[in-house]
């Protein structure tokens, strides 16, 4: 045999795609049934209209707002204005209030929410971490609240401040709602899961209740924080009832309350009603646009998927 014919060696067989470790298989992806194809269709189907029933009356409403009266009046079905006109935005600020209107929604949400996420963080850190007599039963009572509605409790809180003398204040419009049990709900759920262990390091560095609650589990609570934020904050901002019941006066009605006033007993500026209702929505609109990420997270983390 040939020195050649010695050093030739028969050729490796080269592992297919498939069997190597961490390849991908190039095998044709089996096709899809048709009870697959039929359910994906409906999907879509389902999505599309979900989105004609949200969207629909949104575009409406904006596109009013660019309206005439008789235009609106004169094709009601009509996602779009025949003639553009700025008559409602105008309308807005020339007939109210409009910066002290808006003033008084940015007061009262801004600051309500605050004080919620303080108060209702607070409540939580000691349902949560806390062990005390009574605290099963106080989460009981937390979450009982839950199923009693606000108009209620309205009657019994109007006379309060009544005697206070906190109606038509600020005081009054936001210390009443300077708390909620969902919050509270929200974040001893929250709490609950971050791992106990963080307490026990900060105990040995001599930290408190305080200091645990201030600079070790706020700081990791930000989806919560965020959650109650946007949901609270949402609410309080489009709250009509409350600011009705409580102000007595146009200078202390909130944005959404303010909005009545065009309302009349037999005429009624619907443009300039329309405008209004898109000024208020574009502040709530980008809030939540900015914070969806962490509302998100907090919904996903808290026990509510």
């Amino acid at each position: 045999m040939s020195t050649e014919a010695r050093t030739r060696r028969p050729p490796l067989t080269e592992p297919t795609r498939a069997s190597r470790p961490g390849r991908i298989s190039n095998r044709r992806p089996v096709p899809r049934t048709g009870v697959e194809r039929s359910g994906s269709v409906l999907k879509w189907v389902y999505l599309g209209i979900g989105l004609v029933f949200v969207l629909v009356p949104f575009i409406w409403m904006v596109s009013g707002s660019f309206r005439s009266e008789a235009d609106l009046f004169g094709h009601p079905a009509s996602l779009f204005p025949t003639r553009a006109t700025l008559h409602g935005y105008v309308g807005v600020w020339q007939q109210l209030p409009f910066l002290r209107l808006l003033l008084n929604s940015l007061l009262f949400t801004v600051v309500t929410t605050a004080l919620t996420l303080l108060f209702d963080s607070m409540c939580a850190y000691a349902l949560a971490r806390m062990r005390f007599v009574g605290r099963n039963v106080a989460f009981v009572l937390v979450i009982a609240t839950l199923m009693v509605p606000f108009q209620v409790t309205l009657i019994p809180v109007f006379v309060e401040l009544f005697h206070l003398g906190w109606l038509n204040t600020y005081q009054g419009l936001i210390i009443p709602r300077a708390t909620s049990a969902f919050g509270i709900f929200l974040f001893r759920q929250f709490f609950v899961d971050i791992p106990a262990e963080l307490d026990e390091a900060a105990r040995i560095d001599g930290a408190g209740h305080w200091r645990i609650y201030w600079q070790v589990v706020l700081p990791l609570a930000k989806p919560a924080i965020a959650t109650v934020a946007v949901l609270n904050g949402m609410a309080l901002w489009n709250d009509l009832l409350w600011p009705l019941v409580v102000t007595t006066s146009n200078d202390m009605l909130t944005l959404p309350a303010g909005l009545t006033l065009f309302g009349g007993a037999h005429v009624t500026d619907h443009a300039v009603l329309l405008a209004g209702a898109v000024i208020s929505l574009l502040p709530i609109a980008l809030g939540f646009f900015f914070a969806q990420k962490f509302f998100v997270a907090g919904v996903a983390t808290t026990g509510l998927k």
